[in-house]
């Protein structure tokens, strides 16, 4: 369980004070909106109306306290990057910021920002590769290089085992795991055999799985 402070309450903010929550973590929510707030208060552990481009304000939350602080502002790219900024001068140990385009995460970036996140593009990149190719039921983004894919096993893979295929080798790329009726198997060997009841969790550059996979 993790302390985390969410800054902003737009439809990103409060999906992912959702989330959060779900995995049990302590949220504490920042928003100018009393309504917004209000909306929030069943799925966060506090909240607090206030304008996080205020230092007192931000003073006064105790920055340094929270494992992770989120700037999720939206519609306002000048107070989310002052927002960052000032997290990082009160002591924020680790702050994510929401991006709408490159320039951005390049400004949050170089005043505070520890990552940035684009949930918009994110989104669409994942929806663009899943609903055109039948084959893939699932995509991960890892970085700007690399994702990991759930995939249905190829045809001219099936009834060879992991070794006799040398995927790693010949495709660059990982098996990390396996799925059967929707459920996740990370123990596997050189040994486990694949077949069409399964499906392949597929770790690799984006370059190497578009190249193997045809995404």
């Amino acid at each position: 369980m993790k302390n985390v402070l969410l800054i902003g309450l737009g439809r990103f903010g409060r999906h992912l004070a959702m989330q959060l929550s779900e995995l049990g973590h302590q949220v504490m929510a920042v928003d100018r909106d009393e309504e917004r707030i209000n909306e929030c208060m069943p799925f966060v552990t506090n909240a607090q109306i206030g304008d996080s481009t205020r230092m007192d304000f931000l003073r006064s939350l105790g920055v340094g306290n929270y494992d992770v602080c989120y700037v999720t502002i939206s519609g306002d790219f000048q107070n989310s990057l002052e927002t960052t900024s000032l997290l990082k001068e009160l002591g924020a140990k680790y702050a994510v910021s929401r991006t709408e385009r490159d320039v951005q995460a390049k400004f949050l970036l170089r005043n505070g920002a520890d990552a940035v996140t684009y949930p918009e593009k994110q989104l669409a990149k994942w929806a663009a590769i899943r609903y055109t190719a039948n084959h893939i039921f699932s995509y991960i983004e890892l970085g700007e290089k690399h994702a990991i894919i759930e995939i249905a096993v190829p045809g001219s893979w099936q009834g060879h085992s992991i070794s006799e295929l040398d995927i790693r080798r010949k495709y660059g790329v990982n098996i990390p795991g396996v799925k059967r009726n929707d459920k996740t198997d990370v123990n596997i060997s050189p040994e486990t055999v694949l077949d069409s009841s399964l499906t392949l969790l597929v770790l690799g550059e984006y370059t190497a799985l578009k190249k193997c996979f045809r995404l």
